[in-house]
């Protein structure tokens, strides 16, 4: 799958939601630092840049909400098959048309 997205532009994004989150929850940066356990200047520097550590992060996520569906999000896709014996059957049958009229 190709993204369209940046590995920065990500971070923003990121960040951005997760100020919204603590604006909509009625929090002050300083609130969601306590509530959280994120350092303050780790909180500005994150929601300013993008750039925090991934424990840092879902603890904010833990406090605004989000954690559950960003883990959710990142569930591994099953795949269509389980062997390589799967993959050629499927390969070798037949095409199927549908009938004219």
């Amino acid at each position: 799958m190709i993204s369209l997205i940046s590995p920065s532009k990500a971070l923003r994004k990121l960040a951005e939601n997760v100020r919204s989150r603590r604006l909509n929850a009625g929090l002050t940066q300083e609130g969601l630092a306590e509530r959280s356990g994120v350092a303050l200047p780790t909180l500005r520097k994150f929601e300013q840049k993008g750039v925090i550590s991934l424990e840092s992060f879902l603890r904010l996520l833990l406090v605004v909400g989000g954690l559950e569906e960003l883990i959710e999000a990142i569930k591994p896709v099953k795949p269509a098959f389980s062997s390589i014996d799967e993959v050629l059957k499927e390969e070798a049958s037949p095409r199927k048309r549908g009938r004219h009229k």
